[in-house]
């Protein structure tokens, strides 16, 4: 299940990036006593006890040259559409306004979880200013200091039990699901297409036409699979046109929810620093990849064309080292029967379980070959692994001293276990613990 998301809202300078800053443990956000000083839509992972979360600060929605409330309204709109579950900012010090209002007129017909921040109370002689939000009919106001950090436990604890429900992890039912992601125009929604062999979704040679995300079961030779073509913008309108970074947040949530993520590059254009960090989304999700250069039909090609492609793919991608490439042309068809045989191949692979007895075969034949390097006299000594989850899989390896253990030898270590084991398209992630230590 993909992490909820947590939208803030409310009317400029009141605190909003502050609060996000707080939420997700870092000075992500610019933070002046300038109002609309915040200029982009900003997101990060937040956690609260045992729950992690999406966060976005809605503070940098600029519409044009709309007026304020405006401008209110449409920030309102998104986080409806965006968050399971909205936490309403307002100011403690100037009290309730007429956009306080308009907002709450909005998001009490959203029918979610709305939680009321009444923020700048910075002493608890100040509380009793939180009685005049009671009228915004948005339940209890929880008041707060997001300059230093009072009452943020209290809220967090609201908003954590506003979150939708665990669901069961969709991986029990067989199917394998995978997300296409990549700039707009890249060809997903004509791959999509083309791998169901029907016209599911719209295409056009604008970008961004996908409006949002389409999630579509099938069964091919046996095997069962979601397909999920990530949105560009979810609704028509100019609000939405002019706010397309959401939709980053959006592809993120879907590749949580993936098996197997296809990395969409345009053959005709060419690789663009965008297309590396849309593959690092899926990377650190710890999902498996599949590198899929499209439109390959209409590039003007010679016996090295594909080489030199794939060699520049490998330079600019190299936290992808593991990653398969496959050029094909969804409009044509070219090479496409071998994408879902790499789909459920790579799916294998990131689901993998090594049996206990080869693995540490393989990791002290690693260390008799190559012995780890001393530190100021002290060599690392690798008493046992072992695997310790799959999707994507993850071994710890018990040591003498963790501090021993560089990221070199980790390399080494990782590039033995794909020689011994495969694992092509899959991340691998290695821990190490003291002997001993759970």
């Amino acid at each position: 299940m993909s992490k909820p998301t947590v939208a803030i809202v409310g009317r400029p300078n009141v605190g909003k990036s502050t609060i996000f800053n707080r939420l997700v443990g870092g000075r992500m956000a610019i933070v002046e006593d300038k109002p609309g000083v915040t200029r982009d839509r900003l997101y990060g992972n937040g956690t609260w006890l045992d729950y992690e979360f999406h966060v976005i600060d809605t503070g940098g929605i600029e519409i044009g040259d709309e007026p304020l409330l405006a401008q209110m309204r449409a920030q309102a709109e998104i986080a409806v559409d965006e968050a399971d579950v909205i936490l309403f900012i307002v100011d403690g010090k100037t009290g309730l306004t007429d956009a306080d209002e308009e907002v709450a007129r909005i998001l009490r017909r959203s029918r979610k979880p709305i939680v009321l921040g009444v923020n700048k109370l910075d002493n608890y002689e100040q509380r009793n200013r939180i009685y005049e939000f009671y009228s915004l009919g948005l339940g209890e106001p929880f008041g707060i200091s997001g300059a230093h950090g009072l009452g943020i436990g209290d809220l967090l604890d609201q908003v954590v039990k506003d979150f939708p429900k665990a669901e069961e992890n969709h991986a029990e039912d067989g199917a394998i699901r995978f997300t296409l992601i990549g700039r707009p125009n890249v060809g997903k929604s004509s791959l999509v297409n083309a791998i169901l062999g029907k016209e599911r979704v719209i295409v056009s040679d604008l970008a961004g036409t996908t409006r949002d995300a389409i999630d579509t079961p099938f069964t091919r030779d046996g095997q069962e699979y979601v397909i999920v073509d990530t949105a560009g913008i979810r609704r028509r309108g100019k609000v939405y046109e002019k706010t397309e970074k959401y939709s980053v947040l959006r592809a993120q949530r879907s590749i949580e929810e993936s098996d197997v993520v296809l990395v969409l590059i345009d053959g005709e254009e060419g690789i663009i620093e965008q297309d590396k960090k849309i593959a690092g989304y899926a990377h650190n999700a710890g999902r498996a990849i599949i590198i899929v250069v499209n439109k390959w039909d209409a590039v003007k090609k010679d016996n090295k064309t594909m080489d030199t492609f794939r060699k520049k793919i490998r330079e600019q991608f190299q936290f992808l080292s593991y990653a398969p490439i496959i050029f094909l042309s969804a409009l044509t068809g070219q090479k496409l029967p071998q994408l879902l045989p790499m789909i459920q191949q790579v799916a294998e692979n990131h689901s993998l379980r090594v049996q206990t007895s080869l693995l540490n075969d393989c990791i002290m034949d690693t260390v008799a070959m190559t012995p780890p390097p001393s530190d100021k006299g002290k060599r690392l000594k690798i008493y046992y692994t072992t695997q310790v989850a799959v999707r994507p899989p993850v071994f710890v390896l018990f040591v003498n001293d963790p501090e021993l253990l560089h990221f070199s030898y980790v390399r080494h270590i990782e590039n033995r276990l794909r020689e011994t084991f495969g694992f092509v398209g899959s991340p691998i992630r290695i821990l190490s613990r003291k002997k001993n230590e759970k």
